[in-house]
């Protein structure tokens, strides 16, 4: 092929010619610049590799070279840490070994005081059986004594019963009875003595603390009857009271239940009825109509009902106010109503409203005096008599009904115990309970506090004198001061000293529980013997 063609194809790129020669030709020039590239890596690479040779050689001289050094000084610390150790080992050797020589030295000195004191028991054990030897042949002496004397015990008693011609059980019983009988009247003599002794002693005190409630208790006392009086204007306004032909009055009457005595007493009218609360509405209702002057049955009716109400709500009041008075609080609403109904109620002519708070005082007050239970002892005080509202209406004693009203109105029992206790019908659980029945003898027995007929008078005193005349030994009896002490003189030939004071508690009993009385009664039982000879 000539030159001009082979330029020509080769200068057509389009011919495929063109394109092999061209991938050849770049291929030969890639092999040629990988290979001249590989050799220019190959030596930097060895030249690197010679580099970190020479490197790591120095490295490990000089670790060789740190190893040696630290290997020295590891020996050397053990060789120091073996010395030390060896030292401390002899050092703790040293002690143990003289730790042992004093334990050694201790357990010898206890050998030989154990030793001593074996010696000691020893000793000791053979003193005390010769001392049992000596006591066995002491106990068969005394043995033989023994017999010896029983003997001539016997011989003695056989002589002396001969003597006297008593035998021993005889002998005995005589003594007994002797010893017996001295014992008895030694022992009354003590008992009289103590006896006194405690009274004098609590007398005193009871006087000292009854005298401090007396003198702080400063209630008003108010006495009324069975009637009520009315004062009129004039002696025209009872026939106007009276009516036509009786109408207002049976109006008057219908509505109360009271009964009016209109008789020739001037200007009063007289209004009579065991309800006291019922009176009161008859003497208000009639007391307004006088004022009002309008008296008519359908006036009356409605004038009484509206007093009625009134009264309801004072009696509350009432109930109220003597709660305040004495520093009580928490009684049941009913409770209150019926203590308000009190101050319409008296009894032997004291009023027991007055004298419910008045005992409700003094009872505080000596419970304050003794250090008990203040509150109890006003409570127990107001609330003893509450039966005496209701006693008219219900069947029963007051006692008995107050203390069903206490018990329904959820009071304790120990308010029960002395409401019931009172009057002595059981007997009181607490010392609260005896404060409440020394403050009710208390309040009735002063000085006009209550009033009794003449004839239930006279038959007390009688009573009085026959009780204490029924006992034996009584020479003569007297009841004094109104009833409050009995005088008893004893027979001195038929009592002793001893006898005279056993004589007085059983008067006193009987007297309990055969009377009722208000307050208390002293038994005085006097002894005396007088020598009587006549000159002739």
């Amino acid at each position: 092929m000539s030159a001009a063609k082979l330029s020509s194809l080769f200068l057509d790129v389009s011919t495929p010619v063109f394109v092999g020669v061209l991938i050849a030709a770049i291929i030969v020039v890639g092999a040629a610049a990988f290979f001249i590239g590989y050799m220019l890596y190959k030596k930097s690479t060895e030249k690197k590799l010679g580099e970190v040779s020479q490197r790591i050689k120095i490295m490990l001289d000089e670790a060789e070279s740190e190893s040696k050094a630290l290997k020295k000084e590891a020996i050397l610390e053990a060789k120091e840490q073996d010395l030390k150790l060896r030292n401390e080992f002899e050092r703790e050797s040293k002690e143990k070994k003289s730790e042992l020589q004093r334990a050694e030295q201790r357990l010898l000195q206890k050998e030989d005081n154990l030793d001593k004191k074996e010696d000691a028991l020893q000793k000791r054990s053979d003193a005390l059986e010769q001392q049992q030897k000596n006591l066995v042949r002491q106990e068969n002496e005394i043995k033989k004594m023994q017999e010896k004397v029983n003997h001539q015990h016997d011989l003695m008693i056989q002589e002396l019963e001969k003597v006297a011609q008593l035998t021993r059980e005889e002998a005995k019983k005589i003594l007994t009875d002797n010893i017996l009988d001295e014992t008895r009247h030694d022992v009354a003599v003590q008992v009289r003595n103590i006896e006194q002794q405690a009274k004098d002693e609590a007398e005193m005190n009871a006087k000292k603390i009854i005298s401090l409630a007396i003198q702080r208790c400063a209630s008003d006392h108010a006495s009324e009857i069975t009637v009520s009086v009315v004062p009129l204007p004039n002696d025209d306004m009872k026939a106007r009271i009276i009516g036509r032909e009786g109408r207002n009055i049976r109006a008057l009457e219908n509505a109360t239940g009271i009964e009016l005595i209109i008789d020739d007493t001037p200007e009063v009218v007289i209004l009579s009825g065991f309800d006291p609360v019922r009176r009161e509405v008859a003497r208000l209702s009639l007391e307004k109509l006088i004022s009002d002057g309008r008296i008519h049955p359908a006036r009356i009716e409605e004038t009484v009902e509206k007093v009625r109400k009134e009264l309801d709500q004072q009696i509350k009041e009432n109930g109220e106010a003597a709660m305040f008075e004495v520093g009580i609080f928490g009684l049941h609403p009913e409770l209150i109503k019926l203590l308000g109904r009190l101050k319409y109620r008296t009894s032997y002519g004291q009023n027991v409203y007055k004298h419910s708070i008045e005992v409700a005082q003094l009872a505080g007050m000596m419970a304050a005096e003794l250090g008990l239970d203040v509150n109890l002892a006003k409570r127990a005080g107001l609330l003893h008599d509450i039966g005496k509202a209701v006693d008219h209406e219900q069947e029963g004693t007051h006692i008995q009904i107050g203390a069903d009203l206490a018990k329904k109105y959820k009071e304790s029992n120990n308010v029960i115990n002395a409401i019931m206790a009172h009057h002595g019908d059981v007997e009181p659980k607490t010392v609260e309970a005896v404060l409440v029945q020394a403050a009710d003898a208390i309040s009735g027995a002063r000085p006009g506090a209550r009033r009794e007929t003449s004839t239930n008078y006279v038959k007390r005193l009688e009573q009085l004198e026959q009780i204490a005349s029924s006992f034996k030994g009584v020479d003569k009896s007297y009841a004094i001061q109104a009833g409050r002490e009995v005088r008893v003189i004893v027979k001195p030939e038929q009592i002793d000293d001893a006898q005279t004071l056993f004589l007085a508690k059983d008067i006193a009993k009987k007297i309990e529980q055969e009377l009722e009385y208000p307050g208390q009664i002293k038994v005085n039982v006097i002894r005396e013997f007088r020598g009587v000879e006549y000159a002739k």
